[in-house]
């Protein structure tokens, strides 16, 4: 046994190594030559541990993603000796892989319309191209999933990595389709220099996408299908509908009612009924109200509202019928850091260390999404006594607010 772990750390500290060494500068092609054997032998839970080593270690999350193809590339033999555990349909690894063997399909077909498109920069290539983009937005919810359900699920066992590499390059990939949408939609003539401008944002975009189809399935579902207990991807199975599917329908073949999915449904029911409301009265700062008015007056107001606690531990977010953001209960004990994409969370966690530090009480900002105009607004929570006890968010579609205009003083009929 302490041959086994000595061997196992021996080729962790070479393949951190080695990895480093890409990072200095050095040639994967020569690294890659010097290790093969130690690559060779490489697991997967092995590269998902070196990935997270180097990021505890101080070396930036945007290096670790630009350098995450290159990884891929010198682990890709390895990887590729390993055998891909088969799925029930309906069992969430399983609908991710199958989203992803229509999502090859999508991006196939629009490749096939950029081509048709480069050729021929006519309106109605244009047309066809632009309707191929907009379909394979709809990857945007295996995305979504994976960042609301899967991450935080193995975040809790302590497996961070994807949460901020594979998190960084889905915003790339949306920003690509989202500007190219953009450019397709301004006008309907092309040259064929602007087509070839077309590609230049598509490629990196497509590569990007099949990229991490490789990812997904041979690091972080191994590493998930691992890690995470029947109870977890119960859990998970339970909250997908909140973000839907792309490109399919779920499969109904699992679960299934076997002893260990039983106990574990029954572990969920438990937790659940512990969870019910008290209809007893609780005195507030001005009148007394039941636990159960309390959630129902969070829930009916026209606003999203989430908790953070003094810990940046996500401790409560309001169900209203109308979400502007989405969220799941897997949310809930999940650091604010984690809930951000790369690109944002450096300027949320600006806003709740300035609240810790009492340099600012709130802060707001606005965007449109759509037909929506959504004002976000972050306040600091504060006990009698001064102390910094946590940040709401409260965020609000004021679109059909900014249109008003004169008064209303009677009811409609």
């Amino acid at each position: 046994m302490s041959e086994f772990i000595n061997n196992h750390t021996q080729r962790k500290e070479k393949l951190k190594n080695a990895l480093q060494q890409i990072h200095d500068g050095k040639p994967y092609e020569d690294v890659k030559e010097t290790f093969a054997e130690v690559l060779r032998e490489a697991t997967v839970q092995e590269i998902a541990e070196i990935e997270e080593a180097l990021i505890k270690e101080g070396l930036p999350v945007e290096d670790i993603q630009y350098l995450c193809d290159v990884h891929v590339a010198m682990f890709r033999e390895s990887l590729d000796q390993q055998e891909v555990p088969e799925m029930t349909p309906g069992h969430p690894v399983y609908t991710f892989r199958a989203e992803n063997e229509l999502a090859n399909l999508v991006l196939n077909e629009s490749r096939q319309l950029l081509e048709k498109f480069k050729n021929n920069p006519s309106g109605q290539n244009r047309d066809d191209l632009l309707a191929g983009i907009e379909k394979l937005k709809e990857c945007n919810n295996h995305y979504e999933r994976k960042e609301n359900l899967l991450f935080p699920y193995l975040e809790k066992t302590g497996f961070t990595g994807p949460s901020s590499v594979m998190w960084g390059i889905h915003d790339d990939i949306r920003a690509a389709w989202k500007k190219i949408i953009r450019l397709l939609s301004e006008k309907s003539d092309f040259t064929e220099k602007e087509a070839r401008g077309i590609d230049a944002l598509f490629t990196p975009m497509e590569n990007a996408i099949r990229e991490m189809f490789y990812k997904e399935d041979r690091i972080l579902f191994t590493n998930a299908l691992e890690r995470l207990t029947d109870a977890d991807w119960l859990a998970i199975h339970s909250q997908e509908d909140e973000f839907g599917f792309s490109f399919t329908k779920r499969g109904s073949e699992w679960p299934q009612e076997d002893a260990t999915l039983v106990n574990a449904n029954k572990k969920q029911d438990e937790k659940t009924s512990e969870r019910t409301i008290p209809m007893n009265d609780f005195p507030l700062t001005t009148g007394d109200l039941t636990l159960s008015q309390i959630d129902l007056m969070l829930t009916t107001l026209p606003v999203d509202i989430t908790f953070v606690d003094e810990n940046d531990t996500v401790r409560y977010f309001s169900e209203a019928a109308d979400r502007i953001f989405k969220r799941a209960p897997a949310i809930i004990g999940r650091k604010v850091q984690n809930c951000h994409p790369p690109q944002s969370v450096d300027k949320v966690l600006e806003v709740v260390e300035d609240f810790r530090a009492n340099k600012r009480d709130s802060a707001e900002f606005w965007i449109q999404m759509g037909e929506k105009f959504v004002h976000i607004r972050y306040f600091a929570m504060r006990d009698a006594a001064g102390n910094y006890r946590g940040t709401l968010e409260v965020s609000q579609d004021i679109a059909a607010i900014r249109k008003l205009e004169g008064e209303k003083r009677l009811l409609d009929e």
